[in-house]
């Protein structure tokens, strides 16, 4: 190859990065695959729904070169903006990026909206290869969605899932909306809602962090999330309560039977092994969104979205 200009070739796959410390949930919801580097699983043909991929790579090729400045001129001709996920050979792979236009990642000050544009990922698999994608799922940087916190404001840091979830749906609640927050206690979703103008109707057995329940807009209501209660109609329903997936399938089912809610946003919860099974009938709903966000731990996110 001396001499030569660098060999790309399609790599008949799509990359899925697991998020961190999940890369068993990956494999076991993609099945069979070709290939892993670290927490980036390859599966033959295009990509399929995944809610355990932080971000999923696109057509992605194979480069073969035989020096650092060559691997670099061949990623900038596939595209600008390339973020670096390394499993491996960090020094040779750091040599490789140095070459690359530097794209800063700072966290995002919500409600700002997502980076414009697309953002390619690439990995060193060996020495004089790496497997590169310019079009990803995600415009940040390995799916990762880091945000300005607030650290004087919310009770807990569970609010950072909401506003993630909302940076993912390209929707949030806003003044004049009315949102039910059921497990509310002690109140980071009610907080987010309210901070938005929305006016929200907190549900909970254990009460509200002071600050939140003296929160123009916010009215608490002492009661279990599970209880049958006439509320009214909400444009939006936020649920962030601890409980079973199943448990938690049936009051979605109930709220979207009754037709009282137009947009939902829950956290599905684990505990102990994952149960793949009930994260599969909350994916089966339908115009429905499953996604492990950057701020999830051991649970997925739930969406549904009215018109």
């Amino acid at each position: 190859m001396a001499g030569a200009g660098p060999h790309v070739e399609p790599a008949g796959a799509t990359g899925y990065l697991a998020a961190d410390g999940f890369v068993d949930e990956l494999r076991h919801e993609l099945g069979e695959t070709s290939a892993a580097f670290g927490r980036l699983l390859l599966r033959s043909g295009t990509a399929v729904p995944s809610a355990w991929a932080q971000n999923v790579r696109y057509d992605p090729v194979w480069i073969r070169f035989t020096s650092i400045a060559q691997a670099a001129r061949a990623l900038r001709g596939l595209g600008r903006a390339w973020a670096l996920y390394s499993h491996a050979l960090h020094r040779r792979a750091a040599l490789i990026e140095a070459e690359l236009p530097h794209m800063p990642c700072p966290p995002l000050a919500f409600p700002s909206p997502p980076p414009p544009g697309p953002l390619g990922s690439w990995s060193l698999v060996d020495a004089h290869t790496l497997l590169a994608a310019p079009c990803c799922s995600s415009p940040f940087r390995h799916g990762e969605i880091e945000l300005v916190e607030d650290p004087a404001g919310p009770p807990s840091r569970a609010y950072l899932k909401l506003w993630e979830a909302f940076v993912r749906l390209g929707r949030r609640p806003g003044p004049g909306e009315r949102c039910l927050d059921l497990g509310a206690s002690p109140g980071g979703w009610t907080w987010a809602a309210q901070q938005l103008g929305a006016e929200v109707v907190a549900v909970d057995k254990a009460p509200l962090d002071e600050r939140v329940a003296r929160l123009p807009r916010v009215r608490f209501v002492r009661a279990s999330a599970f209880e049958p209660r006439d509320l009214g109609a909400f444009d939006w329903l936020l649920c962030d309560v601890v409980c079973y997936p199943k448990a938690l399938h049936r009051l979605v089912m109930r709220w979207l039977d009754s037709g009282a809610c137009r947009n939902l946003v829950c956290t599905v919860k684990f505990q102990g092994q994952t149960d793949h099974a009930a994260a599969e009938r909350f994916a089966a709903i339908p115009g429905s969104t499953l996604v492990h966000l950057y701020h999830n731990r051991h649970e997925l996110t739930w969406a549904r979205l009215g018109a």
